[in-house]
């Protein structure tokens, strides 16, 4: 859960500590990874700290530049637009800018959906309805199969 999944033709979102690696939630770096729930504080902290390197112009060369193409690829993520576009807007900016750029799409986008989650967590009474109502209908879909296989094991 919680993982960002680029919606345009984008590569995989890396690590933001080790741009040789995905990102991924069983990560043991907390600063690694950005999830749906993080706040936007944390979404700060962890873009600012990302992996790049000393050179301040911001491109997209995977082969060269992971750490700054990893951003490029979150940034076109969530902003949903091309990589290109992407590279076009950070025109100018180095990459310390280009990292509040980055920050301020991943924010705007995982905003409304955290505030969601959270929303849907507080209300434990709509969750146990949720859950009541996804038992009961995995019981009906299971019935029948469930009876078939007694039937053949001769439980019945």
């Amino acid at each position: 859960m919680d993982r960002l999944t680029p919606k345009s033709s984008t590569r995989k979102i890396k690590s933001l500590r080790d741009p040789s690696a995905k990102m991924s939630k069983s990560d043991p770096q907390t600063m690694a990874t950005i999830t749906i729930t993080d706040s936007p504080d944390d979404i700060v902290l962890k873009v600012r700290r990302a992996v790049t390197d000393f050179t301040s112009e911001v491109t997209f060369d995977p082969e060269t530049r992971p750490g700054v193409s990893n951003l490029v690829t979150i940034h076109a993520a969530m902003a949903m637009i091309s990589v290109e576009e992407a590279v076009s807007q950070a025109r100018g900016l180095d990459t310390g800018a280009y990292k509040k750029l980055v920050t301020e799409a991943v924010i705007q986008r995982l905003t409304p959906i955290r505030e969601e989650v959270k929303r849907l967590r507080s209300d434990r009474a709509h969750l146990e309805g949720v859950l009541a109502l996804g038992n009961r209908r995995a019981r009906e879909l299971a019935a029948p199969v469930l009876r078939e296989v007694q039937q053949r094991v001769g439980f019945c």
